[in-house]
């Protein structure tokens, strides 16, 4: 009963990080959207994994577009910084922000619809112009709001629920991030949040543009025999690259792993992601290797999931524009308009 508010109870004993801050403080409001829906456990991985970080919610600004996924940042950090922006368009509402307060952590939720689709040209924007953010593609291959029709995610040869086959060719929109020089890359499973909450929280650490494209069933229109999009088929078909452990400075954690190979990979401010290699052979630091590690295992039928590709010392938008350090609403009057002097020098540089 989702017109029902959501008590403010809190039992004493809750869990809290260290900010003091419990679960509840970054939830948002009940959702909407159909039971078993694998939009909500994103929702749900998403909040566990900025509780585990202790990020302070009003410090996170949450963007999207339109369509089942979109209206997902309802459901989390209500206490957050929130816009949903039109059909297709979140990339560019989130560049501008970002430009204006790079203060402030991005978190961009869009769709296969949204992102694949009339956004395309915005997701790929965004991507190669090394936007500091994690962009989560909440991908089930079918427009869920319009009943079901095919999106341009869904694979050849798949049906719909009224058992049409896909004759179209999918966009593989984690090998698009790679191409486009995306320096963190990965691909989740709704259903795995012990995969999916440490690959969160090591995107919003990393500095540059980090995507995460997770398969989410519709429960409604592509989660029967025939979906390659359904929960049984994901499981069934599951390529797992590794196995994560997300390590802070904060607070270092002692972790045992059973025999296989493991590497470590440090993020800009110290914290470490510790991955045991389930494909021995695959090194997460080479960008064509990972473009042909996503084709195989497309070929094969199987869904690669895992950390795909990081650059351990990637550079953001900021960093390549040498833009002001300061947000523009925190610059006094003398910096956001320096004068006819300093415009005549900037117009001469031009010419």
């Amino acid at each position: 009963m989702t017109y029902l508010a959501k008590p403010k109870f809190k039992h004493p004993s809750i869990e809290t990080n260290d900010l003091g801050l419990s679960h509840r403080d970054y939830e948002g409001a009940i959702s909407t959207l159909c039971a078993g829906c694998g939009h909500d456990s994103i929702s749900s991985a998403i909040m566990r994994a900025c509780f585990e970080l202790s990020l302070p919610p009003h410090r996170i600004a949450k963007l999207s577009g339109i369509g089942c996924s979109s209206k997902t940042p309802t459901y989390f950090l209500g206490q957050s910084h929130g816009f949903n922006s039109v059909h297709g368009r979140m990339p560019s509402v989130l560049t501008g922000a970002n430009l204006a307060n790079r203060d402030l952590v991005y978190l961009g939720v869009s769709g296969d619809g949204d992102s694949a689709s009339i956004g395309f040209g915005q997701f790929a924007h965004s991507i190669r112009r090394a936007v500091n953010m994690v962009y989560i593609v909440e991908n089930n291959g079918v427009y869920g709001l319009t009943k079901g029709q095919f999106s341009a995610t869904a694979d050849t040869g798949s049906k719909s629920k009224k058992g049409v086959t896909n004759l179209d060719s999918p966009i593989d929109l984690a090998a698009m991030a790679l191409q486009l020089g995306a320096t963190f890359v990965a691909r989740s499973f709704s259903g795995d949040k012990d995969q999916l909450v440490p690959l969160i929280k090591a995107a919003l650490e990393h500095e540059g543009a980090a995507f995460i494209d997770v398969i989410s069933p519709c429960i409604a229109f592509n989660n029967h025999e025939g979906s390659t999009k359904s929960f049984d088929y994901v499981r069934a078909h599951n390529d797992a690259l590794n196995t994560l452990d997300f390590i802070t400075t904060k607070a270092p954690i002692a972790v045992e792993y059973p025999e296989g190979e493991t590497q470590d990979v440090r993020l800009h401010d110290g914290s470490t992601i510790r991955l045991r290699k389930l494909a021995s052979h695959y090194d997460i630091a080479d960008r064509h290797a990972a473009m042909a590690y996503l084709h195989q295992a497309d070929t094969s039928g199987e869904v690669a999931t895992g950390l795909i590709y990081m650059d351990e010392d990637a550079a953001d938008m900021h960093s390549r524009l040498k833009t002001a350090k300061r947000p523009l609403n925190a610059m006094p009057d003398e910096a956001l308009v320096p004068g006819a002097v300093a415009l005549a020098k900037i117009n001469a540089s031009l010419r």
